[in-house]
């Protein structure tokens, strides 16, 4: 796996050493990257734009799946399936990160372009805590958006 992994990233940006924490953590050695110098706006070049049209870092790339949020590739690289971001159970961890998950699932998250993360959702979505803290206005509007369904 670590070979198919390339990291787009910026020396001293917290997002961007979270997921090589993670890469490292996952014991993902090889894994390619290519740093970018902030200062000479490398993070807004042609080949980062093709995969990250904000122009933002880290962006990681696995084979065909994009990830350019930097808690989004740690949850990617720590799910497998059936798995919470800490494990087999559901923890603190979740807690914290679910509502982002599931607000960008609201707001038109590309299922089909980060399947791991929908898995993640569905999974904790049905949980007894999830059902019973929803928004209630998406409760009365269960709609989906699509706003950032390019991204």
């Amino acid at each position: 796996m670590a070979e198919d992994i390339l990291l787009y990233w910026g020396s001293g940006s917290p997002p961007c050493w979270r997921v090589m924490i993670a890469l490292e953590e996952k014991n993902l050695h090889g894994y390619k990257s290519k740093l970018l110098s902030f200062d000479k706006k490398e993070h807004k070049g042609p080949e980062v734009l093709a995969l990250n049209p904000r122009g933002q870092l880290p962006t990681l790339k696995h084979g065909d799946i994009v990830v350019n949020e930097s808690i989004a590739a740690c949850m990617y690289l720590e799910l497998d399936k059936g798995s919470y971001l800490a494990g087999k159970s559901f923890s603190m961890a979740d807690a914290v990160c679910f509502p982002y998950v599931a607000f960008l699932v609201r707001f038109g998250l590309n299922t089909e372009r980060y399947p791991r993360l929908v898995e993640y959702y569905e999974l904790v979505k049905e949980r007894p805590s999830v059902k019973a803290s929803w928004p209630p206005h998406w409760l009365e509007n269960p709609q989906n958006q699509d706003t950032i369904k390019d991204l």
